[in-house]
């Protein structure tokens, strides 16, 4: 097909006049040519062929009259990418439609696997082209699922072969680590022991001396009441000595941010004397919750890796059975 192409040729002619003429070139495509993400050539119909696995559409281009290639991925491309490229590389081309072979249109978010699955036609603008689609090696969501599959029955395999070893060794290794932190913990167990006692104790002489003292308050109260004086005398005075103990609570919770409760006060005074003496004996509390804290993971791991879930085991029966509720 050839095409004429106006070109103005400007001759300048003697002094200051100019003649224009109009000539016509012949033009005619020669080759391939490269085209933006595509490979174009000459062509009259559309085609897809299949290479390297994967599809590519022979688009004729209607302004340029060549046909470009497109490569597609078909799992995660649909047809409105396809519609794009070919837009993007003829901005002549207004219309673009894909239809069934049976003429029905097919929608801009099908992908293009659900498009190469059957034959079917192109229109670009006013010119349509049935495309028949070959037989071709392309990976489908079927026989992707599939490979899901295969995949998921290798790893069963492998876990059922190499587990018992794997646990065997992570088992060693966690017993191992088990040992070494008991190891440096068993020291600082005996220096906490001696600190939690001599803590324990004042705090216990600390709640004898507090209930003596309440004893001895009712004592001087009921004595001045019924032999040194009358109640009409001591009632003021009880009045205030109860509401003198409200203000020593209300206190307390003001200076400690804490409820006046006795096993808040107990933990409180236990603490103050646990800390004090472990300052004198250089006793360090953090090192010692670290490895604590270490033990405690270590045997967590342990416990979920002996258990019978983890080692393919069936549970007990004693673990399944909930206890039942005795009826009265």
């Amino acid at each position: 097909r050839h095409t004429s192409t106006p070109v103005l040729l400007i001759n300048m002619l003697a002094g200051s006049q100019f003649s224009f003429r109009l000539a016509t070139v012949a033009w005619r495509p020669v080759g391939i040519a490269v085209c933006h993400r595509s490979l174009c050539s000459v062509a009259t119909s559309a085609s897809v062929i299949y290479q390297d696995g994967l599809p590519r559409f022979r688009i004729p281009l209607p302004s340029r009259g060549k046909a470009c290639q497109f490569t597609m991925k078909p799992l995660t491309n649909t047809v409105s990418d396809l519609t794009a490229s070919i837009r993007n590389e003829d901005r002549g081309v207004e219309q673009i439609i894909f239809y069934t072979s049976d003429g029905l249109r097919i929608a801009g978010s099908d992908s293009i696997e659900s498009l190469l699955r059957r034959d079917f036609d192109v229109q670009l603008n006013d010119q349509r082209f049935a495309v028949t689609v070959p037989e071709s090696p392309v990976v489908t969501h079927e026989s992707v699922d599939q490979l899901a599959d295969v995949k998921a029955m290798i790893s069963q395999l492998h876990s059922a072969l190499n587990t018992p070893e794997y646990q065997l060794a992570k088992e060693k290794e966690l017993m191992q680590q088990l040992q070494d932190l008991q190891l440096q913990l068993e020291p600082m167990e005996a220096i906490r022991g001696q600190l939690a006692e001599k803590a324990s104790r004042r705090t216990r002489i600390l709640t004898w001396l507090s209930l003596s003292y309440m004893g001895v308050q009712f004592g001087v109260l009921a004595r001045l009441t019924w032999w040194e004086y009358s109640w009409d005398i001591m009632e003021p005075v009880t009045y205030f000595v109860g509401y003198g103990t409200a203000i020593a609570c209300y206190a307390y919770y003001v200076l400690t941010k804490q409820e006046y409760t006795f096993p808040a006060v107990w933990d409180r005074e236990y603490l103050k004397k646990f800390y004090k003496d472990a300052d004198k004996s250089s006793f360090n509390v953090e090192q010692y919750n670290e490895l604590r804290q270490r033990i405690n993971d270590v045997q967590s791991d342990l416990r979920r890796l002996r258990d019978p879930l983890m080692l393919g085991l069936p549970l007990q029966q004693e673990k399944l059975m909930k206890p039942q509720p005795e009826q009265q």
